[in-house]
């Protein structure tokens, strides 16, 4: 289950990360700057997380397995279009509809976790669904790297086509239904509505997902700013960025493994304390050493090492707790969660893209303030007795 939870996940990952190394040659080939086309970056990032909206509830109505189908649809006839693509406009627009498709993978596995497991053993299955998930920003950016070698970068398009396609076959023929009819709420708008509005007043709930969001939002705006600093800046040929960016996939995977064992022995919450923390003192070292000066690739690289490790602990561990309580709604509260988060990324990046210069420093900064607002909400989230009601027995 995680296996195939995992490779469903990392489908529109997949999109992104293959397609990192191709950014400089995209905006060669269609004449459009940096701006520009970093947009074809947010553009996917934020219908990735709008389109969530849909599918949370409609998967609580319908089960889990038709709106997967729907999406890998949607996803597979997008990525054609973007292959074929002659400007950075249409390109743009294609890649909003392809995250359209993307968010049902990203959605609907959480929601299933949620189905079948609480507690540590939810987050066991969570890491378990990250380590898979997790294998696309390693493999990703060098399959990327080989394909735009042989194809150019539209042969990124081509092979994210085939991803969705056999991610199709596994939904038909290895996933089994974890929402059965009885447990679907009622099929309407107004249900809808009134989960959503249960969820946003939920500070509790709130609080997990913008921990994990500001975490994320950190990374983003180092998924966008990377190819240009460290491909253009710093001389690496695409295939060494591909090595350099899978040191952070490394780090993530190899943390989030033990946060099913951290967690028993300290509790979920002692965990996502910890790895807040540490990732925000990790970052300020790092701005420190950009505001002084340094311009060190081997600096960025290893401390941003660290502060992966960091999230691989608060990413997993966060979903976790803001599901707890919510398992009635499960489809819509990890659908709120998924938009939540990912608008907090595609903002992040957008703001930071206004002061993008192919240098590390705006980069860094805007990566360091995503792990400075993820710790102060930590602690204001898990403090004192909100640390308690994380552990209360969910809603089932």
């Amino acid at each position: 289950m995680a296996l195939i939870l995992g490779l469903l996940s990392a489908i529109g990952p997949f999109a992104i990360d293959m397609y990192l190394p191709a950014l400089p040659a995209i905006g060669d080939s269609l004449g459009a700057g940096i701006s520009a086309v970093q947009w074809s970056l947010t553009a996917f990032f934020l219908s990735l997380g709008v389109g969530q909206l849909l599918y949370g509830p409609v998967s609580d109505m319908l089960g889990r397995r038709p709106p997967l189908v729907f999406g890998l649809v949607v996803f597979s006839l997008a990525s054609v279009g973007c292959a074929l693509a002659s400007n950075i406009e249409t390109l743009v627009a294609l890649r909003f509809v392809q995250g359209l498709g993307a968010a049902a993978g990203m959605a609907i596995p959480r929601a299933v976790v949620r189905d079948l497991h609480t507690g540590t053993e939810a987050a066991r299955l969570m890491s378990l669904l990250m380590l898979v998930f997790s294998v696309s920003p390693i493999l990703a950016p060098l399959a990327g790297s080989a394909v735009i070698a042989v194809a150019g970068w539209r042969g990124v398009f081509w092979a994210v086509l085939l991803a969705a396609l056999a991610g199709l076959v596994l939904v038909h023929a290895a996933l089994d239904e974890t929402r059965p009819p009885a447990e679907r709420v009622e099929s309407s708008l107004g249900s809808a509505l009134r989960a959503y509005g249960l969820l946003l007043r939920d500070r509790h709930y709130l609080g997990l997902v913008f921990i994990g969001g500001c975490a994320m939002a950190g990374f983003f705006v180092y998924l966008a700013g990377s190819p240009f600093v460290l491909i253009n800046h710093y001389g690496l040929t695409p295939t060494m960025y591909s090595l350099a960016f899978s040191l952070n996939a490394a780090a993530f995977i190899g943390s989030s493994q033990f946060t099913a064992a951290l967690g028993e022995r300290f509790g979920l919450v002692r965990v996502v304390k910890f790895a807040a923390g540490a990732a925000g003192v990790v970052m300020a070292l790092m701005l420190g050493y950009y505001l002084a000066g340094g311009d060190r690739l081997g600096v960025l690289i290893a401390l941003y090492f660290v502060a992966s490790a960091c999230m691989g602990l608060v990413i997993p561990t966060t979903s976790v707790l803001a599901l707890e309580q919510h398992g009635a709604i499960a489809g819509t509260a990890s659908a709120l969660l998924g938009t939540l988060q990912m608008l907090t990324g595609a903002a992040a990046m957008g703001v930071v893209g206004l002061f993008a210069n192919g240098r590390p420093l705006p980069m860094v900064v805007g990566m360091a303030c995503g792990a400075f607002v993820a710790g102060a909400l930590t602690w204001l989230t898990l403090g004192g007795h909100r640390a308690q009601l994380a552990h209360q027995p969910p809603a089932r």
